[in-house]
């Protein structure tokens, strides 16, 4: 007779045996789970089937132990087998005498007071004599009820697998491995999984459907160490724990009432380890009476405990993937939200707007509340608010931080340059109940290390402001105070620019008797890009005045310099000089006389004095390389007014020659920059000194000074189709009244 290995009368230790399970290889544990098949023999006689011989091996299966008595009826012998298909096939083949076999066929056994379910591949042969009546039945047959069970276990095994590669949940997958041992077991068997937690310093629960739920709350979170029971013992040695008997045993001594409420009285523990070693957690398989394990238990302990790290390493890694996922997009939404954000803040260079901005950009993703605070002469000012409604904004924006208060965030974190964040309301008078504030994160707006502002995110939610929201909201003030403190910078110097600008410019023309002026002026640059072209009439005395039209090689404040010091140095000489000559010499000395770094680019200028008569105008002009003087009389033609001239500061000396023109009343005389004739259309084709006097000519029939501003200014304009320009454009209209 063969016996299952864990029959075998002299076996090793069993404990010994178990620890040495999570080592077996594979294919010992399923020569283990599919055991070895038991060969029985019975000779049977007469229609009561009484047993006249049978090996041990018979004995032992039906529970009559290896010396069950002879000569008795097998339904005697086994009182439970009455009415089972056993004895049904005896009958059927003593009376007909044909031999029969069975496959699988199910017998209840008895043993001790309880029933266990066997299956048997039977062979029944009827036994003659020499007169060919049938006398008895020989019986033949193989046990393989643990072939059987194992069959189930590896088909429940196969659904596991199943459910680990299509990525079912990890508590569906152990708590159906659990339900699966629990029912397939012969044994009454309860299984329980622990997964160890992120440090691996705890054991939580995985899955245990059959253990009550007081027992499962008290052991998620058991400490892993030896004595913590066989499984915080097998998590800290890292090799399985066999306990047969929990109330005896001192690895229980902690936890010993707890199972005893349970009614648990065994309980064999593996470590679930991953591929590189790790702990995952434990399997356990408890029973209700003390017990040893047999080499079939150990089997199935190595089988499913390699099948829950499997599961648990695919939980973690599906998980490490979806955790990779979520930050992939929210640092592709966080790079997002700062690129939008910072394209917004820096869409103008105006300082106020550059903060509200930054309001709107913080609620609501960042905070469903915000306000702005900046410091202006010693005084705090809410320059921008954003909330969820317009009632709230308003509230929000109707409280101002105390600018040196110890009880204010605001004042605190403009004192110590530093964010301050809290779970809950800040400090100080505000209308933080009316708004549900719950928590707040100020942030300093900084320059160059000194805090200019503050901005302030109320929370109205549970959750506080986590290190993901906090550093958002810091890198995005950053990023404002450097944007707002451009703007400011910028702010500061286009002021600084049109004041010096206007400083340049008449402010206003004067009243010339006999005259009526008209001037346009138009620079190419805007902000910070201060103009080279400049004009200018201011009084001579005795009824005289002087003009001026000209052009600065450059641009900017180099440009500036040298514009105020042609105009300056002309208005100063002018009234002391006899005429327009003379006055172009000293500008062109002044110009040669300039220091280096106040520029060295040449100078055009139309230069030149007005007399009133009683029939007019009378005009005495030189020109210094610029363009010609445009002349339109009464009949409404022109004509260029041709004066020779070289170009100013290039060389001391100057080559201009005086001209006279005289205008009568309604007669015109035209003085423009380069920037007018030299206006490109869409093809880079120039406006020239021929559309010039086309649009001039084009005036109504007396025109005045302005009328014929304006018709030159929207014959350029039409002809470049609102094209940005890339030169000034100056125009002076002098015209007798």
């Amino acid at each position: 007779m063969r016996r299952v290995p864990g029959q075998h009368p002299h076996r090793p230790d069993p404990a010994e045996d178990f620890g040495r399970a999570a080592a077996g290889p594979a294919e010992d544990d399923l020569r283990a789970l599919f055991g070895e098949a038991t060969a029985v023999f019975a000779s049977l006689a007469g229609p009561a089937h009484l047993v006249e011989s049978a090996n041990p091996a018979f004995f032992d299966a039906i529970g009559a132990g290896p010396r069950g008595r002879t000569d008795v009826p097998l339904a005697q012998l086994l009182p439970g087998l009455a009415g089972q298909e056993l004895i049904g096939l005896l009958d059927r083949v003593y009376r007909s005498g044909t031999s029969r076999t069975s496959r699988d066929a199910r017998v209840l056994l008895a043993d001790g007071a309880e029933h266990r379910e066997a299956f048997f591949d039977f062979s029944y042969e009827p036994r003659v004599d020499s007169g060919g009546n049938v006398t008895g039945v020989r019986v033949i047959g193989v046990e393989t009820t643990q072939v059987k069970q194992a069959q189930r276990f590896t088909a429940e095994h196969r659904v596991l697998l199943e459910q680990i590669a299509r990525q079912a949940p990890l508590s569906e997958v152990l708590d159906g491995m659990a339900r699966a041992i629990e029912e397939l077991s012969p044994e009454d068997l309860v299984v329980s999984v622990l997964l160890a937690d992120r440090d691996g310093r705890r054991l939580l629960h995985g899955a245990a459907p059959s253990l009550p739920d007081f027992y499962n709350r008290a052991v998620d979170g058991i400490d892993i160490g030896e004595g913590a029971g066989s499984c915080g013992t097998a998590a800290h040695r890292r090799e399985p724990v066999v306990v047969a008997d929990i109330a005896t045993d001192p690895l229980w001594e902690d936890f010993r009432d707890l199972a005893r409420q349970a009614g648990l009285s065994a309980c064999w523990s593996t470590p679930v380890l991953g591929r590189d070693g790790a702990l995952l957690g434990t399997f356990a398989m408890y029973h209700r009476a003390p017990r040893l394990p047999q080499t079939a238990d150990l089997a199935l302990a190595r089988l499913f405990a390699d099948t829950a790290a499997l599961a648990v390493e695919r939980h973690q890694e599906e998980a490490a993937r979806r955790a990779a996922e979520t930050r992939e997009r929210e640092a592709r939404e966080d790079l997002a939200f700062l690129l939008q954000a910072s394209t917004a803040l820096t869409v103008d260079l105006d300082a106020v707007q550059t903060l509200e901005r930054l309001a709107a950009s913080c609620a609501p993703r960042l905070a469903p509340l915000c306000a702005v605070d900046l410091v202006e002469n010693g005084r705090l000012h809410r320059v921008a608010t954003a909330a969820p409604d317009e009632r709230q904004r308003r509230v929000l924006a109707s409280h101002i931080p105390v600018y040196d208060s110890d009880d204010d965030a605001v004042a605190r974190v403009l004192a110590t340059r530093a964010s301050e964040i809290a779970r809950r309301a800040p400090t100080g008078p505000g209308p933080w109940r009316d708004l549900g504030v719950t928590g707040y994160l100020c942030i300093p707006l900084l320059d160059r290390g000194t805090a200019f502002g503050t901005v302030t995110l109320l929370s109205t939610e549970a959750a506080p402001f986590d290190g993901h929201r906090v550093a958002l909201a810091e890198e995005l003030a950053r990023r404002a105070a450097s944007a707002a403190r451009n703007a400011r910078q910028y702010t500061h110097r286009v002021t600084l620019a049109r004041d010096l600008q206007a400083g340049l410019l008449m402010p206003e023309l004067p009243d010339v008797p006999g005259a009526d002026v008209a001037t346009s002026y138009h620079p190419a640059g805007e902000g910070l890009d201060i103009g080279g072209d400049f004009y200018d009439v201011f009084p001579l005395g005795d009824g005289r005045w002087a003009f001026l039209l000209g052009d600065v090689c450059g641009r900017g404040a180099i440009a500036a310099t040298t514009t105020a010091l042609v105009r300056h140095t002309a208005r100063a000489v002018a009234p002391l000089l006899p005429g327009p000559e003379e006055v172009v010499a000293a500008v062109n000395q002044a110009l040669v006389n300039r220091p280096g770094s106040h520029g060295t680019g040449f100078v055009t200028l139309v230069c030149g004095r007005l007399t009133p008569t009683g029939h007019g105008l009378d005009v005495e002009l030189v020109r210094a390389g610029h363009t010609l003087p445009l002349h339109l009389d009464a009949r409404h033609t022109t004509r260029l007014v041709d004066a020779p001239g070289s170009l100013l500061g290039i060389s001391p000396a100057t080559d201009v020659v005086s001209r006279t023109v005289h205008l009568d009343p309604h007669e015109s005389l035209l003085l423009y920059t380069d920037g007018i004739t030299e206006a490109r259309d869409g093809d880079g084709e120039q406006f020239g000194e021929e559309r010039l006097a086309e649009a001039v000519a084009g005036t109504p029939p007396r025109p005045s000074a302005q009328q014929v501003v304006d018709a030159l200014t929207q014959a350029v304009r039409a002809f470049t189709g609102g094209h940005e320009i890339d030169d000034d454009r100056a125009v002076l209209v002098l015209t007798a009244t």
